[in-house]
């Protein structure tokens, strides 16, 4: 490995950040990665229709129900998790929420006050979390909530901005609150989002958010860079302001990105 240039140490954090994250990098998660669907016939499914192929002719799907949605399910098999109960609910309204067989937010808008929270929630890459231990406890995560009974799934904007954010949890407590403290977004299929949060009940503690930059096709089939925020909240029942301290970080880190590339973007038009 080549030896680091003396002329990082005059770049600010955000760069250094973004390098450090560099050496770590992962497939995009805007690319889909299909797990457990397979794309050639199975023996065994273990909790999915027989009915589910993507060879030879089509067959009819079972009909969908509330939690069984087959667009949501392949969307969230793209987001590394697979529900295999067959009980996955998107939650980007209130409505979506009686849907699910929980209680409306006793106050929405929802203000949270997370700032006690957000120096127990380290970046991976920094010298509270290495990315090992994060993507461990990611995975692990990934794979308890495919097996969880149900998941409950809050969707919307940050608040005060345009940037989408997915919670999956197995928690039915916390989903109201987190619908009440999203900006609603208008309601279209789904896909990943720039912040997706897994948070888990019941188990060992751990707070952790990582950052990356990976590239996104647009419509006109060019390439560009953007960065994208992955959150892990869990313990036996994490609380609403940690989860919401991570989405906060992960957007501090998302805009800080965005900000260096427009800049490195105006010196190099400037230059030519």
């Amino acid at each position: 490995t080549p030896s680091p240039n003396p002329q990082l140490i005059t770049m600010n954090a955000t760069t250094i950040r973004t390098l450090a994250r560099g050496v770590a990098t992962k497939a995009p998660r805007f690319t889909p990665t299909i797990r457990l669907f397979s794309a050639a016939p199975q023996t065994s499914s273990p909790g999915l229709p027989d009915s589910i192929t993507r060879v030879a002719a089509p067959s009819a799907f079972p009909n969908e129900y509330p939690g069984q949605n087959y667009i949501f399910n392949w969307c969230l098999n793209a987001d590394g998790v697979t529900p295999l109960k067959k009980s996955a609910f998107r939650i980007a309204k209130p409505l979506d929420l009686k849907v699910a067989g929980l209680a409306l937010p006793k106050t929405s808008p929802l203000k949270v006050n997370a700032k006690g929270e957000r120096s127990k929630i380290p970046e991976a890459g920094s010298d509270g979390l290495d990315f090992d231990t994060f993507d461990e406890a990611l995975q692990s995560t990934k794979d308890a909530l495919s097996l969880s009974d149900s998941l409950f799934c809050p969707e919307g904007h940050s608040p005060g901005t345009r940037t989408g954010v997915r919670i999956i949890s197995n928690m039915k407590v916390i989903a109201p609150d987190l619908v009440a403290y999203l900006d609603r977004a208008p309601k279209r299929d789904p896909k990943s989002q720039p912040i997706t949060c897994y948070v888990l009940s019941g188990v060992e503690e751990f707070s952790g958010y990582a950052i990356e930059e990976v590239e996104e096709t647009m419509e006109d089939k060019s390439r560009v860079a953007v960065s994208v925020a992955t959150v892990v909240v869990t313990g036996k029942q994490p609380s609403l302001e940690r989860v919401v301290a991570g989405i906060e970080l992960s957007m501090e880190g998302l805009e800080a990105d965005a900000k260096e590339r427009a800049e490195k973007k105006a010196a190099e038009e400037k230059a030519e």
